[in-house]
């Protein structure tokens, strides 16, 4: 188990209230948000990182990528997307 520090965040009523409809355990659902943001920006950087290097992703390799992700039923015009 990994080690936790105590800490106070300030957050709009109106979002409190609606998280505390969604759990009853505010700590482990805040945590698990700030890991998918963290990974998302560390996933950005390596990415940035790598257009630097070799260049912007070809249409190809996008859509390859969509797939391998979403799978081969969804495009990039899907309204699913965002």
């Amino acid at each position: 188990m990994s080690s936790t520090t105590r800490i106070t965040v300030t957050l709009p009523s109106d979002q409190v209230a609606e998280l505390r409809k969604l759990t009853d355990n505010v700590s482990g659902y805040v945590a698990e948000a700030v890991a998918r943001q963290i990974r998302h920006q560390l996933l950005g950087d390596d990415l940035r990182r790598h257009e630097e290097e070799h260049g912007a992703f070809s249409d190809g390799e996008l859509a390859e990528a969509r797939r391998k992700i979403f799978g081969s039923a969804n495009s990039p015009t899907s309204s699913d997307a965002a």
